[in-house]
């Protein structure tokens, strides 16, 4: 009876494992690559460790928001594309300042841009490169999502183990999606170094509104020339009001 109880754990527990590769968390293994400084924020997913292969959703309400969730995604970019990696940014406006990126340690050649005439373009062109396993990443701008849609993305990426960033702009009004995790993304204000003019480091408040087996959280996000830092309560107390600029 005990072996036969035993057997079943392994299997269900063999079965978990496969799930969590194919949903693109990888096993954590000595010296396993972590997004530097967001340690924190990855413990709250399965394994601990920021899931690729996967589509993840940002909610966005304001303009400011997007802004916001632009250098947040940038800053993980930097991690996953490092040197050789190909990127596509698929959107319907030309916003994003290109050159901008640089700030976070992503190359703005390493990215291809394309601009589509319509939202389901949009949705067609970020497919199609989740397709192909020499693409690292895709990120897309579109006003909405649905369902289908996001199964589609997510079957994509299953095959070529990309990784898929979907900025929503329906922030008010969310619809469900078959996504790993759900993000927020919001400006904060951020602090200056002493001495200097001018506002200080970008600093965000990302919330993981949503996290397949894992657990959501909230954290105050700072970016500066060593990438990404965790603000403490500690850090954020001793900001001087005088001092404080928006950035991010």
């Amino acid at each position: 009876m005990y072996s036969s109880i035993a057997n079943s754990k392994e299997i269900i527990d063999k079965l978990q494992e496969d799930i969590l590769l194919m949903e693109g968390y990888r096993p954590m293994v000595p010296g396993s690559d972590h997004i530097i400084g967001l340690e924190a924020i990855e413990a709250a997913f399965p394994n601990k460790i920021f899931p690729v292969a996967a589509i993840h959703e940002f909610m966005s309400i304001k303009t400011e928001h997007t802004a916001a969730t632009a250098g947040f995604i940038s800053g993980i970019l930097a991690s996953l594309v490092q040197q050789a990696g190909i990127c596509l940014w698929v959107s319907t406006n030309r916003w994003l300042f290109a050159a901008a990126l640089n700030t976070f340690k992503v190359i703005p050649d390493n990215i291809i841009f394309i601009f589509a005439a319509r939202e389901r373009d949009v949705l067609w062109a970020a497919e199609e490169g989740l397709k192909c396993k020499g693409i690292t990443a895709v990120i897309a701008e579109v006003s909405c999502l649905t369902f289908m849609q996001s199964r589609r993305l997510q079957l994509a990426v299953e095959a070529s183990k990309a990784t898929g960033f979907i900025v929503r702009g329906d922030g008010y009004k969310p619809s469900p999606t078959i996504c790993t995790a759900r993000w927020q993304i919001q400006p904060q204000p951020s602090q200056t170094e002493p001495g200097l003019p001018g506002v200080g480091f970008p600093r965000w408040q990302v919330e993981l509104l949503k996290v397949r087996n894992g657990k959501p959280g909230k954290w105050i996000v700072d970016w500066s020339a060593n990438g990404f830092s965790i603000v403490t309560e500690q850090q954020r107390s001793q900001i001087i009001p005088s001092e404080i600029r928006k950035a991010g």
